[in-house]
């Protein structure tokens, strides 16, 4: 099945998020991939780690047999980042302290699972989080 996919920046995040929490019961799967944003003048995400996983995240992703929703969550450019106070790193639903992080939201409106940043190129890793493990 096609991966279906929202995007959202700290600004219409909570738009988009109400809608992604809407479609819930109609995926077998739903995740949250925090990335940073593309250097305009590189179209490459500032963030190298980033640059390394979403490859391998969107690759398995995409080859699941159920249906997926994916919300890709921009956290910005890396001055907006490294705030203390983003939005997302003082949020208590995400407690986002590095990009990528791969979140499993499930229908308790809640993460059942979570990918740092340090682990989520990881393909054993995206494997299990894919199988709720």
């Amino acid at each position: 099945m096609p991966l279906k996919l929202l995007d959202a920046n700290p600004s219409n995040f909570n738009a988009v998020f109400d809608k992604f929490r809407s479609e819930l019961p109609n995926n077998k799967a739903n995740f949250i991939l925090f990335l940073a944003d593309n250097d305009p003048s590189t179209s490459l995400s500032w963030c190298p780690d980033c640059v390394r996983a979403e490859p391998g995240i969107y690759r398995k992703l995409e080859a699941a047999s159920e249906d997926i929703a994916l919300l890709r969550a921009y956290v910005g450019d890396r001055p907006t980042w490294r705030n203390p106070q983003h939005p997302w790193r003082v949020d208590s639903r995400f407690k986002l302290a590095g990009v990528p992080t791969l979140v499993r939201w499930d229908e308790n409106d809640k993460i059942s699972g979570r990918l740092e940043d340090h682990e989520a190129h990881v393909e054993q890793k995206i494997d299990a989080l894919i199988a709720g493990k």
